[in-house]
């Protein structure tokens, strides 16, 4: 949907993207594997480990020429799964999920998978999808995400969002999500499109305010049927509310949604 924008919408717009695509905190160094780089650390990443601690993962991480070289005895994913313990040993690790994300070169191949509480601190890319969850009306379907979130908990979020696992490519990653989330099956929705996709490079206080949050959001919108409530499964959620569009827009301005979930809404209004 393509709408009007304000003065006041569009500077609050300008806010978001400037947010959403900030330079790391502090100077980075490309992490490697094999010479094809999959992330970054902090310059004293390695040194707040420790070499008795990474030697007692059996993780090899060299520092060359500017950048970091993961090797061992292994593959890739083997090699990062242990440096995703020995950070979780030190307390500078994301929180735990026994979740593998895939971890891809420059050019966007995949070469492993690695613990999703590793991502962040070692500025790894990812990927995301979100569900506009719209109704006949023009209203909208919004969550309440849950006190319990590790990231922007309590904050108010479309319909769903999720990561991308390495199991799934977007179709699954959109059906799986939208049932834990909403209790919903993506076939039980009409209009269903993709709508595009906003992409963030930011720091991330995971890992005691190393991390770097490198990840493309692809956002779907579909038609929820006035006979489907959403109901979540997956205890991540508070609530739902169906708000008018003015309201949404409101919330939106007064900073109630995630940094994801506002961009995504803005692209969906056509902003």
């Amino acid at each position: 949907m393509k709408q009007q924008t304000t003065s006041l919408q569009q500077q609050w717009l300008q806010a978001q993207q400037a947010m959403a695509c900030r330079q790391p905190l502090r100077p980075r160094q490309p992490l490697c594997i094999d010479d094809q780089q999959i992330g970054s650390i902090e310059e004293d990443f390695a040194r707040k480990l420790g070499s008795d601690l990474l030697a007692a993962h059996e993780v090899d991480l060299q520092s060359v020429a500017g950048k970091w070289l993961l090797k061992g005895e292994g593959g890739a994913t083997e090699n990062l799964n242990r440096l995703a313990q020995a950070m979780r040993s030190a307390g500078l690790a994301g929180a735990w999920r026994n979740e593998q994300l895939a971890v891809c070169n420059a050019e966007g191949r995949q070469l492993a998978t690695v613990e999703r509480g590793a991502v962040r601190p070692l500025g790894i890319a990812t990927r995301a999808v979100h569900l506009v969850g719209a109704c006949a009306d023009g209203s909208i379907w919004v969550q309440q995400r849950s006190e319990d979130k590790a990231n922007n908990p309590g904050m108010w979020d479309t319909l769903m969002g999720g990561m991308v696992s390495a199991a799934d490519g977007l179709a699954e990653a959109l059906a799986r999500e939208t049932w834990e989330e909403a209790g919903l099956h993506v076939a039980e929705l009409g209009e269903l499109r993709h709508g595009g996709n906003v992409m963030f490079a930011r720091p991330s206080d995971e890992a005691e305010g190393q991390g770097y949050m490198v990840e493309r959001i692809d956002w779907f919108s579909a038609l929820v049927p006035d006979a489907l409530q959403p109901v979540n499964q997956d205890g991540e959620v508070q609530r739902f509310e169906r708000l008018e569009l003015t309201e949404v827009q409101g919330w939106m301005l007064q900073g109630r949604f995630t940094p994801e979930a506002s961009l995504v809404l803005a692209a969906y209004m056509g902003w």
